[in-house]
């Protein structure tokens, strides 16, 4: 029986037709997408994409997708991406690879955005999932309490015991601030602050998500 992120990550391939340039997202169900996708491209299908972080970048490559960056267009046809929380005005939060600087760069590039996941990502509300912030690492210290000011507690990503540092050289904090009633506000009152990049508040982009849920296919549109 297939699981569901596969089944998200086929119908998602659908979506893209002959000649588009794709925004490629990052994470373990856009990584199903790019395995079914490059099926289609060795069929004949012609696509160029864009990655969205080094993993995936590396993944294409090795699956035999055609790669283009910025400096050869900057007009995204479609965008596939992942997300770690859903809410049901389909406000994401997003960064948990680490990649969400460069996940919003492609993604508010596209002239759609869709969202793939199953459905452990759909939530009534987001902030479960604690929230990555990008920040500079030249002073994290007085970003993390600035952050902490807003009521949330703050932890520095690590990885094998060592500071996790995103493709772009930058620091990630995770931060808790618990049920988030007002994503576009406290987006808006973090990336005010110095020394924060962006945060993983992805509010208003996505126009479609695509969960599976127990092997069926639920589609919600932005309205």
């Amino acid at each position: 029986m297939k699981v569901d992120k596969v089944i998200a990550a086929e119908e998602a391939v659908k979506y893209v037709k002959n000649g588009m340039t794709l925004g490629l997202g990052s994470g373990s169900t856009v990584n199903w997408f790019l395995r079914k996708l490059s099926v289609r491209v060795k069929e004949g299908l012609q696509i160029q994409g864009i990655p969205s972080s080094k993993k995936t970048e590396k993944l294409a490559k090795e699956l035999g997708i055609p790669l283009i960056d910025f400096s050869g267009t900057t007009h995204i046809d479609l965008a596939i991406d992942g997300a770690d929380e859903i809410d049901s005005s389909l406000n994401l939060i997003k960064g948990g690879g680490g990649s969400l600087v460069r996940e919003k760069v492609v993604d508010a590039c596209a002239d759609e955005l869709i969202i793939i996941a199953d459905a452990s990502k759909m939530v009534s509300q987001l902030g479960t999932f604690p929230l990555p912030i990008e920040v500079l690492p030249f002073g994290f210290e007085v970003t993390v309490e600035n952050i902490k000011k807003l009521g949330g507690t703050s932890n520095l990503r690590r990885k094998d015991d060592q500071i996790f540092v995103s493709d772009n050289g930058n620091y990630i904090i995770d931060c808790s601030f618990g049920p988030i009633n007002d994503a576009v506000t406290l987006h808006e009152k973090l990336i005010q602050m110095v020394g924060v990049i962006d945060t993983g508040i992805f509010a208003g982009m996505a126009d479609k998500v695509i969960v599976a849920r127990n092997g069926e296919i639920e589609l919600y549109s932005r309205t």
